[in-house]
């Protein structure tokens, strides 16, 4: 059975786990992507899925016919979002990692969304989630550095419900 890993909420009461569903449920809704937008984010990077693969992804975690998102499937999705919002590079594509954690998220999505990092501040900001540049750069480090700082739940949610307040406000 391949891996997958779950990121918990700490320090919160009574919120549950965040997992790679509810990562790929937040990035779908904030920009409003159909099925078949999915479907074609997928494609770009060279992973084809279907609708029904897709919509078993999407549903909730209490449906019967929910299936989990494992690491690699979301990394190919997120893959698939840089080719998606900034073009497709010619050549190879990049290798989908096996074992996803929040950082290597959070670096993906401000790739795929073009961010400098005072764009992400902003909207961390919107969402009274105050951090320093530093702070910030810590995040996006490689993990041998002795800077690094291991990207939390907390911040990543926050993220996720920023990007919702600046990016579905502009669809609606």
């Amino acid at each position: 059975m391949p891996y997958i890993s779950v990121r918990l909420v700490y320090g919160v009461k009574n919120k549950r786990i965040m997992t790679n569903n509810d990562i790929i449920r937040s990035i779908r809704y904030t920009f409003d992507f159909s099925d078949s937008t999915m479907i074609e984010i997928f494609g770009l990077a060279e992973f084809p899925v279907t609708r029904a693969q897709v919509s078993d992804w999407l549903k909730s975690d209490e449906d019967p016919e929910h299936q989990s998102l494992h690491d690699k499937q979301l990394s190919i999705f997120l893959n698939g979002l840089i080719n998606y919002k900034r073009g497709k590079k010619e050549g190879e594509q990049p290798v989908a990692e096996k074992n996803l954690n929040n950082n290597i998220i959070f670096r993906k999505l401000k790739i795929a969304l073009n961010l400098k990092d005072d764009e992400v501040l902003d909207i961390l900001d919107s969402v009274d989630m105050r951090i320093s540049k530093h702070e910030l750069s810590a995040f996006f480090r490689k993990p041998e550095q002795s800077q690094y700082r291991q990207c939390k739940d907390q911040i990543l949610r926050n993220f996720l419900h920023g990007m919702k307040l600046k990016y579905r406000e502009n669809q609606d």
